[in-house]
């Protein structure tokens, strides 16, 4: 009998062939959490760093509209820690409809949940895309 040549034979268990990889990311659940988690960083960033240029360029946002604002920044902080997690993708399509109700104390809020719900939408597109 002749010995299996290299290309027949299997691949060790729990590695993926490049079948089964049609993105070419030699991983890609870290890849997608990766977009994920970084989309809702920058979220978190953006958020604390309007606080000021809302209240002084004529925003009325009171003291509930900055609590909301701190709130949301931390929660998308803290999902962006989770996203290993099943639960933390719908968590965060809850945070983007939350950031855009807030549109309700402020217009820029509601600005800000557009633009972020743009780019979650993005996000869970390429999750699906690359996950399948």
């Amino acid at each position: 009998m002749s010995e299996p040549e290299k290309n027949d034979a299997i691949p060790p268990e729990g590695e993926m062939g490049a079948a089964a990889r049609p993105s070419g990311l030699r991983n890609p659940e870290a890849a997608v959490r990766g977009l994920g988690a970084g989309t809702l960083v920058l979220e978190a960033i953006v958020l604390l760093l309007a606080i000021q240029p809302i209240r002084i360029l004529g925003g009325d946002l009171g003291t509930w509209g900055i609590t909301l604002v701190i709130v949301l920044a931390v929660m998308a902080a803290v999902l962006a820690g989770c996203m290993r997690r099943r639960w933390a993708w719908g968590a965060g399509t809850a945070l983007q409809a939350l950031l855009l109700a807030g549109g309700l104390l402020h217009w820029s809020l509601a600005a800000l949940g557009v633009i972020f719900g743009l780019a979650w939408a993005y996000a869970m597109y390429v999750r699906r895309s690359i996950l399948g």
